[in-house]
């Protein structure tokens, strides 16, 4: 739709960094994102869902509205969401507080769709939405982003400092412009982030991130 189109430009050139993208994704990458995910699924968790191109393929896909809760920070596409999406809920937040804000349960979480610009973000700011995100996924979860670049968009040193690995679903060559989706799981249990380790071995770590 050209509104949504002109919503995502003005919102782009207002805070680049922010919304990471001039125009709404397109049908195959919406198709790509969410091709994993169904009724099944269980709640499920949008970042950053912008006008709703992933919001309406969750729903084709028969995930129910009462389950999907949609966590924009751009004031700007929160009413719009309201509208198209009645049923949902809709949270104007950082994404990074969703494991603090008391509004989900802790591992009830079937899948994350996110369209977050990462590779706009500090290491940290990424490792405060992972954490957050990843606190309220069940065992057997899922976080899915996607990205314009040829590599996952979260660096190793994250995925190893959160017990994370990322899988390639595929590539959606006809978006435009093309891209990729990545699926971050589990490895394993881990400890929390600064307790079993050394003093030298947590420097290791965050320096690895300043580096970045």
């Amino acid at each position: 739709m050209s509104h949504d189109f002109m919503s995502f430009f003005l919102a782009w050139l207002a805070s680049p960094g922010r919304v990471g993208a001039i125009a709404p994704s397109g049908d195959a990458l919406a198709e790509l994102i969410t091709r994993e995910i169904g009724p099944a699924t269980g709640p499920v968790i949008e970042l950053g869902p912008g006008t709703g191109t992933f919001t309406y393929k969750l729903l084709n896909r028969g995930v129910r509205p009462s389950d999907l809760s949609l966590v924009e920070y751009g004031s700007e596409f929160v009413k719009t969401l309201q509208i198209r999406f009645p049923g949902a809920r809709v949270l104007w937040m950082d994404a990074a507080r969703i494991g603090s804000s008391g509004l989900f349960e802790a591992k009830d979480v079937g899948a994350v769709v996110s369209g977050l610009p990462l590779l706009n973000m500090s290491p940290r700011k990424v490792i405060a939405i992972l954490d957050s995100a990843f606190s309220v996924l069940r065992e057997g979860g899922a976080f899915y982003q996607f990205t314009y670049g040829m590599r996952c968009p979260i660096r190793r040193p994250i995925l190893d400092r959160l017990g994370l690995k990322a899988t390639l679903v595929d590539r959606a060559i006809l978006n435009v412009p093309p891209a990729a989706v990545f699926k971050l799981t589990r490895r394993a249990a881990r400890l929390p982030l600064t307790r079993g380790k050394s003093w030298a071995e947590r420097s290791n770590v965050d320096q690895s991130l300043e580096a970045m």
